[in-house]
């Protein structure tokens, strides 16, 4: 009895298609690949139409993805104009850059032999003073030998970018001051120019990247190719930017106190 059940069962297997074979015949496993595509992109379709949250969460959590690759790609590129922009100074090279007002031609404020090509770019008697940027007050200090009390004053109520000018500079090129041993600064806050002072250390001079006479460009697109091919570095920062950028306010202050007003 045993050994007619075993050979039943044999049978059974033997007679019995394999299980691949089944899954090959299958009606389900011969549907194309692009039609299973579309089923699953309509189902998933109407699933978001039915529910508009879940659309929203979705639609959000893609466009966030999207921002934060896009930061970091600016960031990038930021990081990277800056320490190009050092290096080409630290060499006593020429930069081209966006600063708190327009687009300025800068050096090492206290590199003397750039600073003179500055002058020679622009084509601007070397008997007229340049403005520099730093990002804080101590540096303020370091390079004015003593800043007068007015000044203060006017950096907290001023609501537009400001150029000071100091008497009695100190610790930078000679070439770039007045007769009078005065020197023009201004603090910036604005990001990248801001960010570029911080990291190279010293003061950089900014003289707006026009030949002597000429209009100051507002933006980018606006300076001269004469310009663009003199310089040894331009930064990448903001050249899409199109805006009506204005040079700064700029007040001479004297050892007395008193105060001038240069250019509103």
């Amino acid at each position: 009895m045993s050994g007619n059940l075993n050979q039943s069962v044999r049978r059974t297997i033997t007679n019995t298609p394999p299980i691949v074979s089944l899954m090959k015949s299958s009606p389900k496993a011969r549907i194309p690949a692009n039609k299973k595509r579309n089923t699953t992109r309509e189902f998933f379709s109407k699933q978001l139409l039915k529910n508009e949250d879940l659309f929203t969460i979705m639609l959000s959590f893609v466009l966030s993805l999207f921002l934060e690759q896009k930061q970091e790609d600016m960031s990038m590129t930021i990081n990277d104009d800056i320490k190009q922009a050092c290096e080409v100074m630290q060499r006593g090279g020429i930069i081209l850059y966006p600063t708190d007002t327009i687009w300025g031609i800068g050096c090492d404020a206290t590199n003397a032999e750039a600073v003179q090509r500055v002058y020679k770019i622009k084509q601007r008697a070397d008997s007229k003073a340049l403005i520099i940027l730093t990002d804080s007050e101590a540096k303020v200090e370091y390079y004015v030998s003593e800043v007068p009390e007015t000044a203060w004053q006017l950096l907290d109520v001023a609501v537009k970018p400001l150029t000071l000018i100091y008497p009695g500079a100190r610790n930078l090129a000679t070439n770039l001051l007045a007769d009078d041993g005065s020197i023009a600064i201004r603090i910036t806050k604005e990001p990248f120019s801001q960010r570029l002072c911080r990291q190279f250390r010293k003061a950089i001079v900014s003289t707006s990247a026009n030949i002597s006479g000429n209009a100051a460009p507002h933006n980018f697109s606006e300076i001269s190719d004469e310009i663009k091919n003199a310089v040894d570095y331009i930064v990448t920062a903001r050249r899409d930017e199109i805006k009506e950028s204005l040079p700064s306010s700029i007040i001479k202050l004297e050892a007395d106190g008193t105060i001038k007003i240069i250019r509103e």
